[in-house]
């Protein structure tokens, strides 16, 4: 879209609905290093009146505002990490002001508003911009991403799936639509507010499956990003997440089938060619296997390939990050660096 692209140097302000959740707080910590970027409001309705600094420890001391006290004219684009149903709100007014909107919930990622209602629950108030909204993954969509009005970003999980699974679906190498996810996860994944699973000692030296047999909402999601690449086939994943006793880290395991002529293939290889040149995304040398450790605290994705022994028309995949970046708030700033013509890892290096 002409007109969006800013000179070099050029500050863009920005305005952040939900400031005082992780994602919030992560994006504040991102902003704080970003040449480009000034942090004209921060909202929270249950500490409107507030510094950020009283409600968090942090060095922010912006104040915090109520949503009808936001100054949407005074913005470039804003950033939304409520929850869904009440983001989605937020974000029309937004959009309705001119502005340019990257959502961190899940109320734009899906197209179909039907799918939306059965697996969230919520008749969705908007359907008519789920036509209009970007998915926020670069690796796939970072043309459409760059002339975004809505940037829908991505969830953590399918994150992980998708990085892990897209070389394969792009080349049509599935010999079984099936496509096995086992991933686990930090607590911070289930946001601040307090649960009873979430508590210390229900966490702590355990490892708690949650959301299982095909009941997780972030399965239509995963589903609708691999259909996207995949051609005639239509993968089915059966996903299975975890709550580590850790605050933050992701760590998928996929497991594939794959045709003859696809287990010929050195899918090394393939995984270094079809990422490289990717800032965030890094393919580690056979061998090697990925974990929470590579990628805690940066915007990267780090993934390892796995042929399994004795079975070779099976693979296996490690795709790892951190749950609160490169799940949530740095690929949000990503996303937000392809839209007004940053550099794509300022801020985020």
């Amino acid at each position: 879209m002409p007109g969006f692209f800013l000179e070099k140097h050029t500050v863009i302000n920005v305005g952040i609905f939900g400031a005082t959740g992780y994602t919030g707080v992560e994006l504040m910590k991102i902003f704080h290093r970003h040449a480009g970027v000034r942090v004209t409001f921060a909202h929270s309705e249950n500490n409107a009146g507030a510094r950020l600094s009283d409600v968090l420890p942090c060095a922010f001391d912006i104040k915090l505002i109520r949503s009808e006290d936001a100054p949407l004219a005074d913005v470039d684009v804003v950033f939304s990490c409520l929850p869904h149903a009440a983001s989605a709100e937020l974000c029309k007014r937004a959009l309705d002001a001119g502005k340019r909107v990257v959502d961190l919930s899940a109320d734009f990622r899906l197209r179909d508003a039907a799918v939306y209602e059965k697996w969230y629950k919520h008749t969705h108030p908007y359907p008519q911009l789920l036509e209009d909204a970007v998915y926020g993954l670069p690796e796939l969509y970072r043309s459409d991403i760059a002339a975004a009005q809505l940037v829908a970003n991505p969830g953590c999980y399918p994150t992980t799936v998708a990085l892990g699974g897209i070389p394969l679906l792009e080349l049509g190498a599935l010999a079984d639509a099936t496509i096995i996810a086992d991933s686990k996860s930090g607590v911070s994944g289930a946001g601040r507010k307090p649960a009873q699973n979430t508590h210390f000692v229900e966490v702590n030296e355990s490892l708690n499956p949650y959301g299982i047999a095909g009941v997780h909402r972030h399965i239509p999601e995963m589903e609708q990003t691999l259909a996207a690449v995949s051609g005639a086939l239509t993968p089915r994943v059966i996903f299975t997440p975890h709550l580590l006793p850790i605050s933050r880290g992701m760590l998928t395991t996929l497991y594939f089938t794959l045709t003859d002529e696809a287990a010929k293939q050195d899918w090394q290889s393939i995984f270094e060619k079809r990422y490289e040149g990717e800032p965030f995304v890094r393919v580690l040398p056979k061998g090697q296997i990925a974990t929470i450790a590579h990628t805690t605290h940066s915007n990267r994705a780090v993934l390892s390939v796995h042929p399994i022994a004795g079975m070779p028309n099976r693979l296996l995949v490690v795709s790892c990050l951190d749950n609160l970046i490169k799940g949530a708030s740095g690929q949000a700033v990503q996303n937000m660096n392809l839209m007004f013509g940053f550099d794509e890892a300022m801020g985020l290096e």
